[in-house]
C-alpha cells in the first residue's frame, strides 16, 4: 500500500525526478444516492468515500513503481525570488 500525499507532501519519483505525472491504481468503496428518472436513467447526487486503498503508484516519465515517494511540497511562492 502507498501512501496518499497530503497538504505537506507531494509524491515524486526518486528515479527520474518527476513530480507531475503518475499512473495510480487505487480501490475505493463508496456509499452514493443515485436519482432515477422516470425513463429509468440515473444520476449520481451525492457520493461519500468509505475506504481507498492505493494498490500502487508508477512514474508516467520513466515506468518505475519502486521509486515514488513521498516529499515535503515547496512553500508557496511568498519567499521565491
Amino acid at each position: 500500500m502507498t501512501a496518499l500525499p497530503d497538504a505537506t507532501t507531494r509524491w515524486r519519483c526518486g528515479g527520474c525526478g518527476n513530480l507531475t505525472r503518475f499512473d495510480v491504481t487505487r480501490t475505493l468503496r463508496t456509499t452514493e444516492f443515485w436519482h432515477f428518472d422516470l425513463a429509468g436513467d440515473h444520476e449520481v447526487e451525492e457520493s461519500t468515500t468509505e475506504q481507498e486503498v492505493v494498490a500502487a503508484v508508477t512514474c508516467r516519465w520513466c515506468g518505475r513503481s519502486d521509486a515514488v515517494e513521498l516529499v515535503p511540497r515547496a512553500e508557496s511562492g511568498a519567499d521565491a525570488p
